[in-house]
């Protein structure tokens, strides 16, 4: 998916100064987007108080939208350079064509991954007959600097590791979670799961202490980790979750070794984690890369027809103009 803003700011991020080193319950709003000219999206990363969890630089948490007689998602052919991206559906269908010569059409719990390194370009794009409901998740994860110019790569995987506890159906996307491995190929520690909650469900996840976690509610509410509220009523302690609504983020920190979850009606929620993401990245646009340079490059690259391939899907978009001021990377936070 690209980032159709028409002034998409550089954000610089990395660096473990922004990552605490203990749990915390850190509350991000979504905010809203537009996606060409009929998707609305809710931007949840990066945002002005968290630009990145683990490695996950981006998350864009759409629907659910009824396109019964609307064309849906209609993103025409972009470029993207150091990063994956995921997308995940929960209903509805989404036609990805890449410069790879990919053409595949991605359903609920099903991963779609793609691999830009050095140079990819894809679009993407509800079928012309499609169901009448869309809802989901495009993400992207940065690549560290040892694979961030490897070559461009798609895969896609029908069937996914799923776990069941206590009403709780997790499906792993992408990493590992409690000794279940997702397919996908990935080039850091990191986690991301979705979490299906059934009304009363009341589960327990394991967690890697020196990962960073976050989730986002997708439907429904969802209490999570019952440590983050106390009240004393009657003079006996009583634990109580910290509530997370839809179009919202909590970010968790580090140090877990574990995370309730519960839900009193059915309720879906995305979980992400990984280590802390050390080196100093520049995002501006579709693009990841060590420096402003870097970036400069592949947009001049992108509208001069170069390096990146052609992709079906209409017009190519093209590139906003850079800002007036360097891209520098900086930090985690802001």
């Amino acid at each position: 998916m690209s980032n159709l803003e028409r002034r998409p700011v550089a954000v610089e991020c990395g660096g473990r100064s922004g990552t605490p080193g203990e749990p915390v319950y850190e509350r991000v709003p979504g905010r809203e987007v537009m996606l060409g000219e009929s998707t609305k999206v809710r931007r949840l990363l990066p945002t002005l108080g968290r630009r990145l969890v683990g490695a996950w630089c981006f998350l864009d948490h759409y629907g659910p939208d009824d396109i019964a007689g609307a064309p849906g998602m209609q993103v025409p052919p972009h470029p993207h350079i150091g990063l994956q991206t995921v997308s995940w559906l929960l209903d509805g269908e989404v036609h990805h064509r890449d410069s790879l010569g990919n053409d595949v059409t991605i359903r609920p719990g099903q991963l779609g991954l793609m691999t830009a390194g050095r140079a990819i370009a894809h679009s993407e794009q509800s079928p012309p007959v499609h169901p009448a409901l869309l809802h989901g998740a495009q993400l992207w994860v940065a690549l560290p600097g040892h694979a961030r110019d490897v070559a461009p790569a798609f895969e896609h995987h029908a069937t996914l590791p799923v776990l069941t506890d206590g009403g709780l159906r997790a499906t792993v996307l992408l990493g590992e979670l409690a000794g279940a491995v997702s397919p996908g190929t990935v080039h850091s520690p990191l986690v991301g799961a979705d979490l299906e909650l059934e009304a009363g469900a009341d589960a327990l996840l394991p967690l890697e202490p020196d990962f960073e976690y976050a989730v986002i509610v997708a439907s429904g509410n969802a209490g999570v980790d019952g440590a983050g509220v106390r009240t004393e009523p009657a003079g006996d302690a009583e634990v109580a979750d910290a509530r997370v609504a839809p179009g919202e983020l909590l970010y968790l920190g580090t140090g877990r070794t574990e995370l309730r979850v519960r839900a009193q009606d059915a309720a879906r929620l995305l979980l992400l984690g990984g280590e802390p993401f050390a080196e100093r990245i520049v995002m501006w646009w579709n693009f990841v890369a060590a420096d402003g340079e870097a970036v400069a490059a592949a947009r001049e690259d992108w509208m001069a027809g170069r390096r990146f391939g052609t992709v079906a899907g209409g017009d190519p978009l093209p590139a906003p103009a850079l800002p007036p001021t360097p891209l520098i990377p900086r930090g985690r936070t802001r």
